[in-house]
């Protein structure tokens, strides 16, 4: 446990020990609010005109006074920070989930981005002579969009291309 400290300080013109387990800075502080608030009771006409007694008790008024104003002020700031952490805490999971959406979402593309790739060169094979039905039945409605159509046969390779003309290793049919 921590020692006790003892300070003398002066209070109305009087000197007084004060001992206590807070710092010496502490202590002193706590003197110079007393004769600041009694400076400011003091400069009232009303307060000096009273008895000691009378004063005594103004004293002890005004300082209540000031410690429930403050006690009153500090409550209002703990619970705006008690809101506050509250708002922080649903923000940071709000944000959580957002980057598990994120990180969901970018594994989403990346697999269409692939299927994507993977089906854009694929190449249909077909034996030949399957080209002009199929042709005509799947292939020659994507005849304008580049797509190539390619038959492999024990000759050689044959195929369409996108307008329409049959080729093969030897050059168009």
């Amino acid at each position: 446990m921590a020692s006790k400290n003892t300070v003398q300080v002066l209070i109305d013109g009087k000197i007084y020990t004060l001992s206590g387990y807070e710092n010496a800075d502490y202590l002193n502080k706590v003197a110079a609010y007393i004769n600041n608030k009694l400076a400011e009771l003091k400069a009232d006409e009303g307060f000096r005109h009273q008895n000691k007694e009378s004063q005594a008790t103004m004293v002890y008024l005004n300082i209540a006074d000031d410690y429930f104003k403050s006690k009153k002020q500090a409550d209002i700031l703990e619970a705006e920070l008690e809101n506050k952490n509250k708002e922080l805490y649903n923000l940071k999971h709000e944000i959580i989930g957002l980057q598990i959406k994120e990180e969901a979402a970018g594994k989403e593309l990346a697999d269409l981005q692939r299927k994507y790739s993977d089906q854009e060169k694929q190449i249909y094979l077909l034996p030949a002579g399957e080209i002009p039905n199929i042709w005509n039945k799947i292939f020659l409605p994507l005849q304008n969009k580049n797509v190539l159509v390619v038959a492999f046969q024990m000759e050689g390779l044959y195929g369409r291309d996108t307008s329409g003309r049959t080729f093969s290793t030897s050059g168009f049919l």
